[in-house]
């Protein structure tokens, strides 16, 4: 059994997110009729389809099937040539395969995102946002990054101040704003200021933000302090200006050597009544030292105190996802909103953040082990975790149990803190209405694409499936 194959051409371009055609021509050179299966093969595999799948052909017959190249717009597509093949398989003779080889080449494309994280930050000397760039073109990004505002009020140390992205990959820029000038007093002002992502050749890419500058001395402060100072002028001059009147009532006795004299008449200045006594009865009673009794309080006669009480201050309440959502809720009641924090290995709940912020650490090797959610204008959530598996066979961990659907403004779990629970490989999630989207950042392997979902009973997977690895950070909106 023989078959000759012809690639026409054997080599094709095309752009990211549009598609090119191949033709394959085969013969049957054999002696029976048979039928011959096409299977793509190689890294472009998944963005090939034959057409027809299958061709039956005579002894001596040709036949025609066209490949369809069609790479999405994504990191994936890598730029360059990019070998293909097409595994043909004949149904006589199985054990003959042909695998006729191509190339393909993809063409470049360049396309960033660029966000502050968060976008407003507030200090008295400085703010410290981060800038997050993510490379979604398919060729290696190197951009410089510099900040602006109005007035030159703001000065920038920026680092990196220069980058190098790979395809689908991300990187951050630590951001020192410094103000020019130092607030004293008075209440905080905002300087609107802007990072700029520059790439050779194109326009920069802007991302606008916030710092709002603190006073030194908050305006309560210092409007204590000038009470206290009015208070102790006044005091002064009430106590140099008050001169007490004070009248000695002792009388003089002069002696002269062996003679007498007679004592003068007494003063006629009235002498000032005597002071009064304060009786046994009425002695203040001593108080009390015990503390915690709140009855011990009471107006004792001639001015005695009430016992000493013990205050006992609550545990402050945990702010959660669900605190968060609905400090939003109230600000915007027509509005959607997503909160949401991490339990990291090792550290404990993180503070909730809203959406689109960053929830997890980056870099630390330290795994997420429960998330809460919380959602509002969504008609509710829920969600899933994919766990690590100690004794998986198939290199990937375990999904656990659903859990139940949590109306708006309540606090969702998925995941478990307990110290002998696994931690967190992926999780999913769903609302009642509209989409959900979101982005995950994996050990050894960073920050994944967007993905977005539409509302229940679809749903929002993010993660990795590598038993291996496990999830660091997310962030999501509705």
């Amino acid at each position: 059994m023989s078959l000759w194959t012809s690639l026409e051409p054997a080599s094709a371009t095309v752009d990211p997110g549009a598609s090119t055609r191949v033709r394959l021509r085969l013969r049957n050179t054999g002696d029976v009729v048979d039928e011959y299966r096409f299977e793509p093969v190689g890294p472009v595999a998944p963005w090939t389809t034959v057409e027809p799948a299958t061709l039956r052909l005579y002894p001596g017959t040709t036949g025609t099937v066209e490949l369809t190249f069609a790479p999405p717009r994504t990191p994936d597509a890598t730029a360059g040539p990019n070998p293909y093949a097409v595994r043909i398989t004949p149904t006589e003779h199985p054990e003959a395969v042909t695998v006729p080889e191509g190339n393909l080449t993809i063409t470049p494309f360049t396309e960033l995102r660029a966000e502050l994280v968060p976008p407003t930050v507030k200090g008295r000397f400085r703010g410290r946002p981060k800038l997050a760039i993510d490379n979604l073109g398919n060729t290696k990004l190197t951009a410089s990054v510099s900040g602006s505002d109005n007035g030159d009020q703001l000065v920038y140390d920026l680092h990196p101040s220069n980058v190098q992205i790979e395809p689908g990959r991300a990187a951050f820029v630590n951001a020192t704003l410094k103000p020019r000038r130092i607030i004293w007093f008075g209440p905080k002002e905002q300087r609107p200021y802007r990072l700029s992502v520059q790439r050779s050749g194109v326009q920069p890419e802007p991302v606008d933000g916030t710092y709002i500058q603190r006073g030194f001395l908050p305006r309560w402060l210092a409007t204590l302090f000038g009470t206290l100072m009015a208070l102790a002028l006044a005091f002064a001059l009430i106590w140099f200006n008050y001169k007490p009147h004070v009248q000695s009532l002792a009388q003089e006795q002069p002696v002269e050597a062996g003679v007498s004299s007679i004592a003068p008449s007494p003063s006629t200045t009235p002498t000032p009544p005597p002071a009064p006594t304060q009786t046994a009865a009425a002695a203040p009673a001593a108080p009390t030292t015990e503390a915690g009794n709140d009855n011990d309080g009471g107006g004792g006669g001639g001015g005695g105190g009430g016992g000493a009480t013990a205050t006992v201050t609550a545990k402050p309440k945990q702010d959660t996802a669900a605190t968060a959502v609905n400090r939003l809720a109230a600000a915007d009641p027509g509005g959607r909103h997503i909160c949401y924090r991490a339990y990291i290995q090792g550290t404990g709940w993180s503070k909730p953040v809203c959406d689109g912020t960053i929830a997890g650490t980056i870099g630390k090797n330290t795994p997420i082990k429960d998330i809460n959610v919380a959602v509002y204008g969504v008609d509710g959530s829920a969600g899933n975790s994919f766990v690590y598996d100690s004794q998986s066979t198939n290199g990937q961990g375990k999904w656990q149990t659903w859990t139940k659907i949590v109306a708006d403004g309540k606090d969702n779990y998925i995941g478990s803190t307990k110290p002998a629970d696994p931690y967190l490989e992926t999780f999913t999630l769903n609302v009642g209405n509209g989409q959900v989207c979101g982005f995950a950042h994996v050990r050894n392997a960073g920050w994944g694409n967007q993905v977005c979902s539409d509302a229940r009973p679809a749903l929002l997977t993010l993660g990795t499936w590598d038993n291996t690895l496990w999830l660091e950070a997310f962030k999501l909106t509705v």
